[in-house]
């Protein structure tokens, strides 16, 4: 949706919420649509624990990535940050608040990510 403010169109924020239970943990996903990219945040209870962010660059195939807030050893958000870059081809902001689980979680849970970017994709 675009508006208008004083003569100059801008994208408006958009929301969108879903959640989905995964190998039985209930897990949220809260999406906020950006200007040129979006806001992801994943978690089990209402927690900003680490933030990346992550955009492409015409230097490198892979997007850049960085660490905003959160604990330096945890690489899933920014992982699933350039990933989602890569793919989406826009900026990503990306809060992973799940605690350190397998492997196979995480691929679940980007896996049903990925599931709802093809079926709604006017919300990333």
């Amino acid at each position: 949706m675009t508006e208008t403010l004083n003569g100059a169109a801008f994208d408006a924020v958009t929301v969108h919420n879903f959640s989905e239970k995964i190998l039985e943990q209930l897990i949220h996903f809260h999406v906020m649509k950006l200007s040129g990219g979006f806001f992801l945040w994943v978690g089990s209870s209402p927690v900003l624990s680490n933030l990346a962010v992550s955009m492409s660059s015409k230097f490198d195939s892979m997007p850049l990535s960085t660490l905003v807030l959160g604990d330096p050893s945890n690489t899933a958000s920014n992982s699933l940050a350039q990933r989602l870059a890569k793919k989406t081809k826009k900026q990503v902001f990306v809060s992973y608040s799940i605690p350190l689980t397998d492997s196979n979680f995480s691929l679940l849970v980007e896996n049903r990510i990925k599931k709802e970017l093809e079926l709604h994709p006017e919300h990333f």
